[in-house]
């Protein structure tokens, strides 16, 4: 793997300043406890008012919880375990590690353009450019790698990039449904605004992340080069992501909001995802030739 040594370097950076991160998220405390905050818009919100996440609103910082769980008891352990086997060389270990480091670089994107400023920003700001590197660096490891020939004939590529495009079409619905009822009634910001600037997750989800995750389908259905290298990658990251909506559903249940149909769509989707990833990752061929530059 070329770069293996700089890619190791930013990788354990990750490691350990996400698990300040994620640690701060769940364990802090502070704060005067959940208040009402009338927003520039004139929503009443009621704030979370505790720990890191304290100027968040309610809805949302046990979410931002939930998933610093995930990031530090899965994503943390998986990012260690998919370098080790990347430093040896294995095309698995190598597409793994891009793809839960696509998980990292996409959460705390999120966490520093959505979070309400805290004292964990420059850890954000850190993460973000630390996880951004390491992903790009991963990604071009495989420019002289003949990924097509490390796969079975037999791999299911169009099951498996159809289901990332029927995934981007339901998620991209799923968002719309917020966004265009108030265009169309004249109130123009849904109520899932609350005090922030916009709808952060749908516009960069619409934007990006479901386009690409339609993108790396329609390229693996084809059997194209880079559907290869994208596709598994997609699938690793959304297992995660996946698993971190799983559990911001738990959490949003457990304090009483209305999870439905939420809680039987999203474990599906996550189902879904571990079943095409494994599919994929299980047809993979750790040839000689697929392990070329591993000593780069």
């Amino acid at each position: 793997m070329k770069n293996r040594d700089l890619i190791t370097a930013l990788t354990i950076c990750i490691v350990l300043l996400s698990a300040v991160a994620a640690g701060m998220g769940i364990w802090s405390d502070g704060g005067d406890g959940p208040y009402e905050y009338m927003s520039i818009r004139g929503e009443q919100v009621m704030i979370y008012g505790k720990g890191v996440y304290r100027h968040m609103s309610a809805e949302v910082a046990p979410q931002g919880i939930a998933q610093d769980y995930v990031t530090l008891f899965a994503g943390v352990p998986l990012l260690i375990i998919a370098l080790f086997y990347a430093r040896r060389g294995s095309i698995r270990g190598r597409l793994f590690l891009a793809g839960v480091l696509g998980y990292f670089l996409v959460t705390y994107l999120f966490y520093l353009v959505m979070g309400m400023y805290n004292y964990l920003f420059l850890v954000y700001v850190a993460l973000l450019g630390l996880s951004f590197f390491s992903f790009l660096l991963t990604i071009c490891s495989f420019r002289d790698v003949d990924l097509p020939a490390a796969f079975t004939l037999s791999t299911p590529v169009r099951f498996a990039g159809g289901f990332l495009v029927f995934n981007a079409i339901c998620i991209a619905l799923l968002w719309l449904s917020i966004v265009v009822p108030p265009l169309l009634d004249g109130s123009i910001i849904p109520v899932e605004v609350a005090h922030y600037t916009t709808l952060i997750v749908q516009g960069l989800d619409l934007g990006l992340l479901l386009p690409a995750a339609a993108l790396s389908g329609m390229l693996l259905r084809k059997k194209r080069a880079a559907g290869y290298l994208y596709g598994p990658v997609y699938f690793v990251f959304l297992v995660l992501l996946m698993a971190a909506l799983v559990a911001k559903i738990a959490a949003m249940g457990a304090i009483g909001y209305n999870i439905v149909p939420a809680v039987f769509i999203i474990p599906f989707f996550l189902l879904m995802s571990i079943v095409c990833t494994v599919l994929l990752f299980r047809n993979i061929k750790e040839s000689p030739s697929a392990k070329q530059n591993h000593h780069a």
